[in-house]
């Protein structure tokens, strides 16, 4: 499969393409603008239509040929179809995606190098991101909600590159995850996301251009989840 369309055209939300195979109910797609999911974040939302008849999309499914955009109905379209993502569901997972980004940038930066041990966006405009801190004070973690929304407030530029996956490996801070390895394109390349002046690492995800296009954010409750594992989950 080649590198998804979302990472080199992030802006591109409608787009007229060929399907590759059909199915009742689906439609397989080389080059889709939607975003699959994965790392905690949720897949796009958004319609398919063809030949004057639109439906939602349900699921999308990876395979080694493309991407698989499930719908409903049973109607098999052949030919072009046209796909579009829903832009205000893209914006939030964006927005949410970013600021999981600058929550682990500060914990990481401020608690020794904790590494993070699972993230979960939500379609309701939280997210949480949990990270291994045994023995954390809860007040301490709660006190990132001002450093937090003064990033916001710096308004710093978003960027992203390619590097060889085993070049990577070799970087301190690029792979933050205990469990879950970054996803590796047909090339051997890994994307790293880079916030200016504040943190840089491996994901394959959507964000924003800037940390300013994100609304002030709150830190709303610290858990523990077993011995080692703190919650820390943040609304907009």
């Amino acid at each position: 499969m080649a590198c998804p369309f979302y990472l080199d055209h992030p802006t591109v939300l409608e787009l007229e393409v060929d399907t590759l195979d059909t199915r009742p109910g689906a439609v397989l797609i080389e080059r889709s603008p939607f975003f699959s999911g994965g790392g905690g974040q949720l897949a796009d939302r958004g319609h398919i239509r063809w030949s004057g008849v639109g439906a939602p999309i349900k699921e999308l499914v990876r395979d080694e040929r493309g991407l698989w955009h499930v719908f409903e109905g049973e109607a098999a379209p052949e030919g072009r179809v046209r796909l579009e993502v829903d832009p205000t569901f893209r914006a939030l997972m964006c927005e949410l995606h970013t600021l999981a980004h600058v929550v682990n940038a500060l914990v990481y930066q401020r608690f020794g190098g904790a590494l993070l041990t699972g993230a979960q966006l939500g379609a309701d405009g939280t997210f949480r991101v949990d990270v291994d801190l045994p023995g954390a004070d809860s007040d301490a973690l709660r006190a990132l909600e001002g450093p937090l929304n003064d990033v916001i407030r710096a308004d710093l530029p978003v960027s992203s590159t390619f590097m060889p996956y085993c070049e990577a490996q070799a970087v301190p801070g690029l792979f933050r995850s205990k469990a879950v390895a970054p996803p590796t394109g047909p090339d051997g390349l890994v994307r790293i996301v880079e916030i200016a002046g504040l943190d840089r690492q491996a994901c394959g995800g959507t964000h924003l251009a800037s940390t300013g296009q994100a609304r002030p954010a709150r830190i709303v409750r610290i858990d523990n989840k077993g011995r080692q594992n703190r919650r820390i989950k943040v609304s907009v």
